[in-house]
């Protein structure tokens, strides 16, 4: 393996988002992306250590996904309604 990289930790809530830069070494897996990112930001909201989902760039992956340079790993959260339900209840009215 050569040397650490860098990947970017992403968790939005409705009305505040956080971003850390992480520096990981090289094969690392989400998981242990996550796990640092515990260590080393504890004032993270509980819901983002602990996510619905994980995903690179929009698409969804398992904790095993190993990162690359440069990755954004975003961490996702549990949708509090459901959106098709929630559009037709609004077309209802």
């Amino acid at each position: 393996m050569s040397g650490p990289i860098r990947v970017y930790v992403i968790y939005a809530e409705r009305a505040r988002a956080w971003r850390a830069e992480l520096a990981i070494p090289a094969g690392s897996t989400a998981a242990d992306a996550l796990a640092l990112l515990a260590r080393r930001h504890p004032d993270w909201p509980q819901a983002a250590l602990a996510p619905a989902g994980l995903a690179v760039y929009g698409r969804e992956v398992a904790a095993t996904q190993p990162l690359h340079h440069g990755d954004r790993l975003e961490l996702l959260r549990a949708l509090p309604t459901d959106p098709k339900r929630a559009r037709r209840a609004r077309a209802a009215r």
